[in-house]
């Protein structure tokens, strides 16, 4: 393994290191520093006083009707529940406001093994707001009576005193997590004014902490909303935010890592304003969502207004075909709450990565059998570029006699561009390309960071037990204890402990095909590949112990590859091949990489060509 192919692995780990760390919550690196425990537990109860304060103006908002409205009657009454159900989805809905107060997922878990509520009454709350001749209406003032229930739809419906009424429409689709909503009015056209087209709708919910891991969950857990006509956007993971954004929205979604409360309209949000703020760990929550909005609203009742909600998993292809339940005039792209990676790797996710996992897991194997045969397909798949980059390695292996004469040759610094020019003229006599090691190595880089966004979105593996592992969507804390340790937590992941073992060891296998000599930079090379591991090892503690499973398993085949390669490779024969190709050139140009060479080499001569003239000039200069 040449210098360059060094680097590349140097690029890699930065890039995976650099991911780490930016995904890496601030709050909660601070909440792990003792040093500012006190501070954060300051703002935890700022937090807490500010929630009960809003809390408590909203309930002040909500006030009775007095006698003189003309919906005084629905003012009074007593609250009763209505449920709705598939055998997917369960929804209860509250006549207090008329609205969703329960969401029950029949088919998943929480962590206590009981059937998963995405929010109840305490956590989420929407009211509609609607401006009158002499009144505004709020929906949380009143008491909807539940009129045509079947197991499926109702409609709740508060009656006004001159006989008109405003109807809350929900249907639940059969075998989907879709709920169809409309809000109509009848008979209250003097109740509103002539100019009034739209209506307010103030939605909140605390998201729950569904997963083991709060840190790990929080990254993934975010305010996410679809502009019209672009693309997905979300507020800060790791960071109270609050934006009033300029362009209307398709939908808004109150997302949880493998789960999602999405709020779909049918001509769009106008005005909306989206707000996000942490909650404490501990507290059993993740965010505090609230979303202020405007949406069309016809007062005469002729054209419903027209909206949609997803009380359902992040899975992909639910959320595709899910799409065609929508509004047939827009591509919702609810796909899109799962997070598959940058556009390229996105898109092998998205077309290689999800199919080969779903056949696999349609075979009926355990998740952890699945990941070692995915790892197993995908190392196959790049083995022509590996082998390219272990050959490269071995070539410039067997040249590197050449090379120590050469910086024997050239051992002043002054001298360093004639070295590289004369070491860029060998490898093209030698038809070997200093890039050959690692320019494969990049590209394999987008089919193994593919695994890395896909791992932690599946929802797959969510519960599923492999080994010691009782979850592989979160950490395996099988050695655990109750202090927190700054940037360990408060446990070691085994998987990660074994992952970052065989990652050493890999680098030493590597390095072993890579005789670094008395030079001091390889030297460097080499400790920093060993210290990366180390550095990994604190990054993916608190990852999902089965992507820490996937690079275990990932390493462990590499170094068997490295191995076999080594043995099956005559260092010998390979001199003798290079030597031949010194005798033969137009055998190199055949595969370019000659060409290449010389193209290089002709850079390296006009670079000195340049640099002498520049001398020359300077020398002139300093006679006159």
């Amino acid at each position: 393994m040449d210098k360059n192919t060094l680097v590349g692995f140097a690029l890699i780990g930065a890039v995976i290191i650099g991911f780490g760390i930016y995904n890496r919550p601030s709050q909660e690196e601070m909440a792990r520093a003792q040093h500012y425990q006190d501070s954060i537990q300051a703002v935890a109860q700022k937090q807490e006083e500010m929630r009960k304060q809003q809390e408590a103006a909203a309930k002040a908002q909500i006030i009775e009707l007095d006698s003189t409205s003309q919906f005084f009657q629905a003012s009074q009454g007593t609250e009763q529940f209505t449920v709705l159900e598939n055998d997917l989805l369960q929804v209860t809905l509250t006549n207090k406001g008329g609205r969703v107060c329960k969401a029950m997922l029949k088919e998943y878990n929480d962590q206590q093994k009981q059937p998963l509520v995405l929010f109840d009454q305490q956590d989420a709350s929407m009211n509609i707001g609607f401006d009158g001749k002499t009144e505004n209406l709020m929906s949380g003032q009143m008491y909807f009576q539940a009129t045509n229930v079947t197991d499926s739809t109702v409609t709740m419906r508060a009656n006004a005193a001159n006989g008109g009424y405003l109807d809350f429409t929900y249907k639940l689709l059969p075998n989907s997590y879709v709920v169809d909503f409309t809000v109509q009015a009848g008979g209250l056209q003097n109740f509103f004014p002539s100019s009034t087209k739209t209506m307010s709708i103030d939605w909140s919910q605390r998201a729950r902490q569904m997963e083991k891991g709060y840190t790990f969950e929080q990254r993934y857990t975010a305010l996410t909303y679809k502009p019209v006509d672009d693309s997905f956007d979300d507020l800060s993971e790791t960071n109270n935010e609050k934006e009033t954004l300029p362009t209307a929205l398709d939908w808004i979604a109150f997302k949880n890592q493998y789960f999602s409360c999405v709020f779909i309209a049918e001509k769009s949000f106008e005005n909306v304003t989206l707000e996000s703020n942490l909650e404490q760990k501990g507290s059993g929550y993740m965010k505090n969502y609230q979303a202020d909005m405007q949406a069309a609203f016809d007062p005469t009742g002729t054209q419903p207004s027209r909206f949609q909600f997803y009380f359902g998993p992040n899975h992909y292809k639910t959320l595709l075909a899910t799409n065609k339940l929508t509004f047939e005039n827009k591509d919702p792209e609810l796909e899109d709450l799962v997070y598959l990676g940058w556009p390229i790797i996105r898109w092998i996710n998205r077309w290689f990565t999800i199919n080969l996992f779903d056949w696999l897991s349609g075979l009926g194997l355990g998740m952890g059998i699945v990941i070692l045969l995915m790892t197993l397909i995908v190392k196959i798949l790049v083995l022509p570029t590996t082998y390219k980059s272990f050959m490269s390695s071995a070539k410039m292996k067997a040249l590197k006699p050449y090379i120590d004469k050469i910086n024997e040759k050239y051992p002043k610094k002054e001298d360093a561009l004639k070295k590289q020019q004369e070491t860029m003229a060998l490898y093209s006599q030698y038809g070997v390309s200093p890039m050959g090691g690692c320019l494969p190595m990049l590209i394999q880089m987008p089919v193994f960071m593919a695994l890395f966004f896909f791992v932690p979105n599946a929802i797959e593996f969510r519960q599923q037990s492999f080994l010691w592992a009782d979850d592989l969507s979160a950490y395996d804390d099988l050695i655990h204890w109750s202090t927190e340790i700054p940037l360990l937590g408060n446990h070691l992941s085994l998987f990660c402990l074994l992952f970052s073992a065989a990652t050493i060891v890999n680098q030493m296998v590597m390095m072993k095909q890579q005789d670094t000599g008395a030079n001091p930079q390889m030297k460097a090379m080499k400790w920093m590949m060993y210290i990366m591991p180390v550095m990994f090892f604190f990054i993916f503690n608190e990852y999902a112990s089965g992507l820490s499973y996937y690079y275990f398993v990932s390493s462990i085949i590499s170094i068997i590859i490295m191995w076999v390669m080594r043995r099956m490779t005559d260092e010998k024969k390979l001199l003798a091949q290079l030597e031949a190709n010194k005798k033969n050139p137009s055998q190199m140009k055949k595969g370019g990489m000659g060409g290449m060479m010389a193209k290089l080499e002709a850079l390296q001569k006009e670079s000195e060509r340049l640099q002498k003239e520049r001398q020359e000039r300077q020398s002139g200069n300093k006679k006159k």
